[in-house]
């Protein structure tokens, strides 16, 4: 049967004809150079959120001109098989039974407006071929900026004071008045981390409960930098860690756009001290507390 008879008994021009299959190759075309960018961008970010997908994806939307909203990007990643899924941790790192002085909760009422106001502090382990590796960060709880890390092999105290010497370090401001807020491990409890606080006049908070959402941000930092950079690779020892680690928290700051930061990078966030819009729900609110 010719295409003219098909068309008749269809109802539809040749030109519709054609038209239909000229706009399925042109989308067919268009999915595929933007499937390509994608995994350019999940090179840098393997395990970088959809949401943050899109708004990276912005640039290269409109230098093609590719008309495509979030919901269509989260069809198109489904249809590939390039969703992410979570995991569960499994591991505790804190070690809070011990006679050393606990510090109150001093967060509960203050809502961070600045950086510099407040820093959180958490451990996490990584799985290396020698062993765990355990990581302490320190991030600004205003600009999400991870201002202080270090790995190390085991859960010694002078291997997380590490981190807090670098984030004073890098400090480019006055930290009198700064609040540095961990759970009460022994590491954060030890004489001379609670010493180079003291020293540096910051004030020393501490989770009261064992609760994870008193020390929610630092939770999410640990569960970003383990899931979106570091479990993608499989590393001998500490020293390949850290090499990795200098890399990562790299790209996390100056390059991975934060929720929190109305989806901007933390590294632009801090050094501009830029305002930012508050967009997350309040763990205190929902226990009816004052935040």
């Amino acid at each position: 049967m010719s295409l003219v008879k098909c068309c008749c008994l269809l109802g539809v021009t040749r030109q519709a004809y054609y038209q239909h299959f000229w706009e399925t190759e042109a989308i067919s075309f268009e999915q595929e150079i933007l499937l390509n960018e994608v995994r350019a961008i999940r090179a840098i970010h393997p395990i970088i959120g959809g949401k943050k997908l899109y708004v990276l994806l912005q640039p290269f939307l409109l230098e093609h001109r590719i008309k495509m909203g979030r919901d269509a990007l989260f069809d198109l990643l489904a249809a590939h098989y390039l969703l992410v899924r979570k995991k569960r941790r499994r591991i505790h790192t804190t070690q809070s039974f011990h006679w050393l002085r606990k510090y109150p909760n001093c967060i509960r009422e203050i809502i961070p407006t600045k950086v510099n106001e407040i820093w959180v502090s958490d451990i996490t382990y990584y799985r290396t071929k020698k062993g765990f590796v355990y990581i302490s960060f320190i991030t600004d709880a205003y600009s999400k900026k991870i201002v202080g890390y270090h790995a190390a092999d085991t859960l010694d105290a002078v291997h997380t004071l590490s981190a807090l010497q670098m984030a004073i370090k890098e400090s480019d401001q006055p930290l009198t008045g700064l609040i540095h807020h961990s759970d009460r491990g022994v590491q954060y409890c030890s004489y001379d981390y609670v010493k180079l606080l003291q020293d540096n006049e910051i004030i020393i908070s501490m989770t009261e409960n064992g609760d994870p959402l008193e020390n929610a941000v630092a939770e999410r930092i640990n569960g970003i930098m383990k899931q979106e950079y570091l479990e993608h690779h499989i590393l001998n020892d500490k020293n390949q860690v850290m090499e990795l680690l200098a890399k990562s928290v790299n790209t996390y700051n100056k390059l991975r756009p934060h929720m929190s930061c109305n989806m901007l990078t933390p590294e632009i966030v801090h050094q501009n001290n830029l305002s930012v819009q508050r967009n997350w729900k309040s763990y205190y609110n929902s226990k009816n507390v004052n935040l």
